[in-house]
């Protein structure tokens, strides 16, 4: 009797210790997620004004053809900034429930 209650107390024991860690990989997987959604902001960022520079050669140089295509690509960038940006929010309003959740 008393080995299977300290065989089930030593089975409790380390469960709460998985659970009480799980939370540390949870966080460093949303930061990494943050990190790499931030790194995508900036190459989206760098992109559309590289696009805009190109826009401004074109209807310079009155090719409207090729300007209507750059506005079609900067709209698509900027959707999906958009959607990035949208991602970073939720990941850090998860991180901050994450954390109050713990206490």
């Amino acid at each position: 009797m008393k080995r299977l209650l300290s065989i089930l107390f030593i089975g409790i024991m380390s469960v709460g210790t998985m659970a009480a860690q799980d939370w540390r990989y949870q966080d460093r997987d949303t930061r990494r997620d943050i990190r790499n959604d931030d790194r995508d902001i900036r190459r989206d960022e760098a992109k559309i004004a590289h696009d805009r520079e190109e826009l401004r050669r074109d209807l310079r140089h009155h090719n409207y053809a090729a300007a209507d295509r750059e506005r079609a690509e900067i709209r698509r960038r900027y959707r999906d900034l958009d959607r990035d940006r949208a991602d970073v929010r939720h990941d850090r309003r998860e991180l901050r429930h994450d954390r109050w959740d713990r206490y």
